[in-house]
């Protein structure tokens, strides 16, 4: 092998080595999860001393007042510093009213109290999944300021999530309902929620309290996105990808409101009185009587020529009613207008169908303003987008595939040398013609030599041997050649 052999093959095993121990380096490198925070310093040497003697590795944060472990260790952890009682809660639970003493003032019961409440919710937060680690700041108002009047709904909450993988919306709202009814008088606008990192978590936009502009702008862009994907499935089914584009601009109202609504039945008689009037007399003289005639009045009766009786009935009618009281929720469509752009490679002739298809998918209603319109014009070839998806195609993967190719090159440029040190030389330079084919040995010993070979000028030293000193310079100047012959000669013995 050259020494340019030799320098290529040295190259490309420094390169595989090198490669193969960052990429070993990278793909090895241990995540830590956050354990515990909040710590003090004399309880974090307690617990790292645990963690020392399970051989646990552990790594400390935030200036030694949080304690992170390997993520595959985690468990192990646990169970280590439950064992030794280091894992409890930093914040103490309604446990603190175990060893009350009756002195305590009025101040210092509510202080009791807010810390109980605190340490309860970051034990009970403690258990959601997902969440390592919660710690739980309350803002109550005295009890002088509830008696005056005065700061009535002044009740705050701030939660510090550590350790969380990844929480969705749903789990963090959640946990601000659950914040906010433990806590009396706190609205579910004044809890703060935030991760390890310090990134706001809760309240979002579409959380309450938010600006009515943005929530309602929140909830349109959603519409939009998610009929456009609908309508672009069913185009796509139909015609192909790549074939339409659509775009949809909804107006929602996001005003929450409550309808009262009375609705009377049939009536239905609940109580009834009667009243009957009576008059009976004769000649000049009249007399009447009212309610229940006597027998003198009726024997007075019986001889007249005239008789009167009135009768008044009176009825309290109860009538039936219903009373409902129903609440509006927000999101209801105003109005929303569609667009389609098509391929000119779609038939004109398919037009008023997919119209037709569009404006049922969409519920597209033109006595409430909506509109749709249809469009087409000649799509770009997507070139670029198939070649950057075609470039996310290796994500990851490309130092897989780089230390691939690495070992490729080196595997086939060994073979390659190995193969052309054993092959014969061909091409042969100008001055290595002299000898032109391997001389056997038998030839080299006859008297007369079968390939006579030219004088080369040198200079002979007085008293030296000249076919010697041809045979030295020969040697000199062709070793590989010379070393190829010896060989032969050796194979012929």
């Amino acid at each position: 092998m050259t020494p340019r052999g030799w320098l290529i093959l040295g190259g490309s095993a420094i390169g595989a080595i090198l490669f193969i121990y960052l990429f070993l380096g990278m793909v090895s490198k241990p995540t830590y999860s956050t354990l515990a925070t909040g710590l003090e310093p004399g309880q974090t040497g307690k617990m790292t001393s645990v963690l020392d003697q399970h051989g646990i590795h552990y790594e400390l944060q935030n200036n030694g007042t949080a304690l992170a472990v390997q993520s595959n260790e985690t468990s192990q952890a646990r169970v280590a510093l439950g064992g030794s009682g280091l894992l409890g809660n930093a914040q103490p639970g309604f446990s603190l009213f175990e060893k009350s003493s009756l002195g305590e003032s009025n101040f210092q019961q509510q202080v009791t109290y807010q810390r109980a409440l605190q340490g309860q919710l970051a034990q009970t937060i403690d258990n959601i999944q997902g969440v390592s680690g919660a710690q739980v700041e309350l803002v109550l108002p005295s009890a002088q300021s509830q008696v005056f009047g005065e700061s009535q709904n002044a009740s705050s909450a701030a939660v510090l999530l550590t350790g969380t993988t990844s929480l969705d919306p749903t789990s963090v709202r959640g946990i601000a309902q659950l914040v906010a009814s433990s806590v009396p008088g706190l609205q579910l606008s004044k809890v703060t929620i935030t991760d390890g990192s310090g990134a706001l978590l809760w309240p979002s936009q579409d959380s309450e309290g938010a600006a009515s502009a943005t929530g309602k702008q929140a909830a349109e862009e959603r519409y939009d996105s998610g009929m456009e994907a609908k309508l672009d499935t069913i185009l796509a089914q139909t015609l192909g990808p790549d074939k339409a584009e659509v775009q949809v601009y909804a107006t929602l109202n996001t005003n929450q409101t409550t309808q009262e609504s009375l609705e009377y039945g049939k009536s239905v008689p609940t109580q009834q009185t009667k009243n009957v009037e009576t008059l009976a007399g004769g000649g000049g003289a009249a007399g009447g009587t009212a309610g229940a005639a006597t027998p003198a009045a009726e024997k007075t009766a019986g001889t007249s020529n005239s008789n009167y009786k009135h009768e008044v009935t009176s009825s309290s009618l109860g009538v039936s009613r219903t009373v409902t009281h129903s609440t509006i929720a927000p999101g209801t469509i105003e109005s929303q207008h569609v667009s389609v752009l098509l391929d000119k490679t779609v038939p004109a002739a398919t037009l008023p169908a997919i119209k037709e298809a569009i404006t049922n998918a969409a519920g597209i209603q033109a006595k409430r303003g909506d509109t749709i319109a249809i469009g087409q014009m000649t799509f770009a070839k997507p070139t670029g987008a198939a070649a950057a998806a075609g470039g996310g195609m290796i994500g990851d993967a490309k130092y897989a595939l780089l230390g691939i190719a690495s070992l490729l090159f080196l595997f086939f440029t060994t073979r390659a040398l190995r193969r052309r040190e054993n092959e014969p030389i061909d091409h042969q330079p100008p001055w290595l013609r002299e000898l032109e084919l391997p001389i056997s040995l038998s030839e080299l010993e006859r008297t007369t030599p079968a390939r006579p070979i030219e004088p080369m000028p040198v200079t002979v030293a007085s008293g030296g041997n000249p076919v010697r000193r041809q045979v030295e310079q020969l040697a000199d100047a062709n070793p590989e050649r010379v070393a190829q012959q010896l060989r032969n000669w050796m194979q012929e013995d």
